[in-house]
């Protein structure tokens, strides 16, 4: 059943309740103290709620309540779609192109199911505003914080991987000597400003940019490495069929490598408690769920027919330098807007707990709006020092969506199912299916995070040692 949602004007007094006691509403599954203040309370906080702050209340509540599902899908671009997309048809070159198809379109159907999960807990248990609340609800305490901790290391490592993809871009458009560092702290500034705005509904204008940026980007990428193919006489060198010397770790990192490209679910609560019809979700889920199995798998397939088994990663370094140039010029808005928005969700998350007994979560006062600019620039920085710690492109992308993606796109949402969603025993005729069905999910992410995370570290490990990588903090070229 689809809860009916509550305008500010039209309840404004239990808006405020609820407001300024931070929904810390909690249910028959065991959040316990943790989010529910007693009645008396919430009696009081009102009384003690000034006029000024009855208005910023007011006014922050329909800021943060404007997204219908279309500004959703578009959102949920601007996060899940970006440059790891031009990861793909290196996971195709290792995996072959068969196995690559298949794990491109099953992985994407697995992240719309469990996406569905999330929306499903969000709509029957509205008062969950962030997945460490949905980590309350299962576990208590303990799920709250460990749950904010992988949530806040999550979004950390997605917003380094867009740092470390803007430092590559820099060098790639300047082909200048100025040391690496510079670029990264150049990436790390723009990220910074572009998160300054702290509504959803806000990065959705921007994200029309993005999606434009990034099909232009794989467009141009796709384009120029099928007129630079090897003609007929030297045929490009790709296969059906994986590496016949492939590794466990390399394989993982290549699977690993096309998950991430689907870690959409993270910020889906986040996103979803800013819709005016929460209900609405799924139209959003499934717009963006097909333009991602299509985009996906047509970007792996095609570059890999055309460049074969030495396409690089991103694909756009497989290009000439020319076309690298034009290829990176114009993907700058989507490494940027698709970065930033991490840091929004994560800032979010994190100024909303510190202040979410008072009118400063709104950030619609000098004290608001000075607490955010400092929590998304020391976020932003902490991702900076992350990006030159793994300076490698797809060994990053393979260590964040295996140690956490798996977790929020797989191994949870499967718990939740059982612990929240499901009514009657599990083994019961109306439930068979679908325990089995998330009892698989859970197992393949048990799988990702240990098989994924051992092949990350031996990769970093074994790159290190063979001397094929730049250092940690240098001011080596990473192209």
């Amino acid at each position: 059943m689809i809860p009916t949602t509550t305008t500010p004007a039209a309840a404004a007094s239990d808006q405020i309740n609820k407001d300024t006691n931070a929904t810390k509403t909690t249910d028959n599954h065991g959040a316990g103290n943790l989010l529910a203040p007693d009645d008396s309370t919430s009696e009081k906080m009102v009384g003690e709620v000034t006029e000024f702050e009855r208005r910023k209340i007011m006014a922050g509540n329909a800021k943060f309540h404007r997204l219908g599902w279309k500004r959703l899908t578009i959102v949920l671009i601007v996060q899940a779609i970006a440059l790891g997309s031009l990861s793909i048809p290196a996971a195709f070159a290792t995996l072959g192109m068969v196995a690559g198809v298949i794990c491109s379109v099953g992985i994407g159907l697995i992240a719309i199911y469990t996406s569905y999960i999330v929306g499903q807990v969000k709509v029957t248990f509205p008062h969950v505003e962030h997945y460490p609340a949905a980590g309350g609800l299962m576990f208590g305490r303990v799920g709250y914080e460990v749950f904010g901790v992988m949530l806040t290391l999550q979004l950390i490592f997605l917003t380094a991987s867009h740092c470390l993809t803007g430092t590559i871009a820099f060098q790639v458009l300047t082909e200048s000597s100025v040391c690496g560092l510079v670029w990264g702290v150049v990436s790390a500034v723009v990220l910074l400003l572009l998160a300054v705005p702290p509504s959803f509904a806000e990065v959705a204008i921007l994200g029309y940019i993005d999606f434009v940026s990034i099909i232009l980007a794989i467009g141009i990428t796709i384009i120029a490495t099928g007129i630079q193919k090897a003609p007929a006489s030297a045929p490009v060198e790709w296969s059906a069929w994986p590496k016949e010397d492939i590794s466990f770790a390399t394989a993982f990192i290549a699977i690993c490598n096309i998950f991430f490209a689907y870690s959409f679910s993270i910020s889906q609560f986040s996103f979803m408690d800013e819709m005016h019809t929460p209900g609405d979700y799924m139209k959003a889920i499934w717009t963006l769920g097909g333009i991602e199995i299509f985009i996906y798998t047509i970007t792996g397939a095609l570059i890999y027919s055309f460049v074969g088994v030495g396409v690089k990663s991103p694909a756009i370094l497989s290009t000439s330098s020319t076309v690298a140039k034009v290829a990176f010029g114009v993907a700058l808005p989507v490494i940027f807007i698709s970065g930033s928005i991490n840091t929004t969700v994560a800032g979010r998350y994190i100024h909303g707990r510190l202040y979410r007994d008072s009118v400063t979560r709104f950030v619609n006062t000098k004290k608001g709006w000075i607490t955010w600019l400092v929590i998304i620039s020391i976020f932003t920085w902490i991702s900076f020092v992350v990006a030159e710690s793994i300076p490698f492109f797809s060994d990053l992308i393979a260590i964040t969506s295996s140690l956490l993606n798996s977790g929020f796109t797989l191994y949870i949402p499967a718990m939740m199912w059982f612990i929240l969603l499901r009514q009657g025993k599990w083994y019961s005729k109306e439930n068979l299916f679908w325990s089995i069905t998330n009892g698989l999910i859970f197992v393949m992410g048990l799988i990702l995070l240990v098989g994924g995370t051992y092949s990350s570290i031996k990769n970093i490990s074994d790159e290190y040692a063979a001397g094929t990588v730049k250092g940690a903090f240098t001011c080596a070229s990473m192209i």
